[in-house]
C-alpha cells in the first residue's frame, strides 16, 4: 500500500499562485527542500504561464535548474499553451500537466478556447512529447464550474474518454472551486477507474466548502492512491473566483495515518512546514492539523 500511495506537493504552484507576497527563487528553493524533507517525493513546482497574468510564477526555468543540481525529487510543471509546453520540454521538467477545463466558458476565460478545441490541440502538441518526459492530463472544474455551474458525470466521462486516447501516464479530476461531495467523487471517479483502469487516476481536492477530506477517503475506497495536496491548506485559482485552499498535506496524512495506512510522509514535519509557511505569508491557513496539532496520548 505504502508504495502505491502518493500525496503530491502543489504547494510551489497551486499553493503560491494567488500570494500577494512573491517569493523569491531562494525561498521558493527552502521551501521545496522542506517538502522533500518530510518525505515528499514528487512536486509540482512551476506553471509556465504569462508572468504578468500570475507574477508568482515567474522564471520557471531558474528554479528548475537549480533544483536539477541536485536532483532530491521528480519536479513537474503546469502548461497551457504551445508556449508553455515549449518552455517546459527546454527546461528541466521530469513532469508536465496539461489542463483542459471541463466548462466551455471557465475554458475560454482560462484558455482562450473551447473544451473541444483544447482537446485537439493538446492532441497534436503531444505529437511532439519528448522520451522519458511523463505527461498528467488534468480535467479542471471537473465537480463544479463557476460560470456554469453543474458539471454532469457524463460529460466528464465523456471528455476522460478522449483525454486517456492521448495515452497520459495520469489523468487528474479537479475540484477547482472545492464543490464536491462524496456522491459526486462516486459518480465520477468510481467509473473513470471501472473503465480504465490501466490509467493511474489523481484527484485535486480544493476544500473551499469543508469536504475535501471526506472526498479523499471515498477516492480512496474506489482505488485512487495518487492525492495533490498543499502545506498549511494554502492554494486558490486567480482565474476561478471563490477558488480556495487545497486540502492540507497534514491533513491528509493525518487521516491516512490513523486509519493505518503508511503515507511514508512525516506528520510532525509536514505540520512545522506549514507553520514556517505561515510566516512567510503572513496570514492564517486553514488546516486543521496546523491549528490543533497530533493527537497524542
Amino acid at each position: 500500500m505504502a508504495a502505491e500511495f502518493e500525496i503530491i506537493d502543489v504547494t510551489p504552484r497551486d499553493g503560491l499562485q494567488n500570494e500577494p507576497i512573491i517569493f523569491s527563487i531562494e525561498e521558493k528553493l527552502q521551501l521545496i527542500s522542506r517538502s522533500i524533507e518530510t518525505g515528499i517525493s514528487r512536486i509540482e513546482v512551476a506553471s509556465f504561464v504569462n508572468p504578468k497574468k500570475v507574477p508568482q510564477m515567474a522564471n520557471p526555468e531558474e528554479l528548475l535548474d537549480e533544483l536539477s543540481t541536485k536532483k532530491r525529487a521528480s519536479y513537474s510543471g503546469l502548461v497551457l499553451n504551445e508556449r508553455g509546453f515549449s518552455r517546459a520540454l527546454d527546461s528541466e521538467c521530469d513532469e508536465i500537466t496539461f489542463v483542459i477545463v471541463a466548462s466551455d466558458e471557465f475554458s475560454l476565460k482560462n484558455q482562450g478556447m473551447t473544451t473541444a478545441q483544447s482537446i485537439e490541440y493538446i492532441s497534436e502538441l503531444l505529437k511532439n512529447k519528448e522520451k522519458g518526459i511523463k505527461v498528467c492530463i488534468s480535467i479542471a472544474a471537473a465537480f463544479g464550474c463557476p460560470f456554469e455551474g453543474e458539471v454532469k458525470p457524463s460529460r466528464v466521462i465523456e471528455i476522460a474518454e478522449k483525454c486517456l486516447d492521448l495515452c497520459p501516464d495520469e489523468i487528474s479530476l479537479a475540484d477547482t472551486i472545492g464543490v464536491a461531495v462524496p456522491k459526486d467523487i462516486k459518480e465520477k471517479v468510481g467509473p473513470l477507474i471501472s473503465l480504465y483502469s490501466n490509467t493511474p487516476v489523481r484527484l485535486h481536492l480544493h476544500n473551499t466548502r469543508n469536504t475535501a477530506i471526506s472526498n479523499a477517503w471515498t477516492a480512496f475506497e474506489l482505488g485512487v492512491k495518487r492525492f495533490d495536496a498543499s502545506f498549511g491548506g494554502i492554494g486558490g485559482c486567480p482565474f476561478a473566483p471563490n477558488a480556495t485552499g487545497n486540502v492540507a498535506i497534514e491533513d491528509l496524512v493525518y487521516l491516512f495515518e490513523r486509519s493505518g495506512f503508511d503515507t511514508g510522509v512525516d506528520l510532525d514535519a509536514s505540520i512545522k512546514v506549514a507553520e514556517w509557511l505561515r510566516t512567510q505569508v503572513k496570514h492564517p491557513l486553514p488546516s486543521a492539523l496546523l491549528a490543533a496539532g497530533d493527537f497524542k496520548v
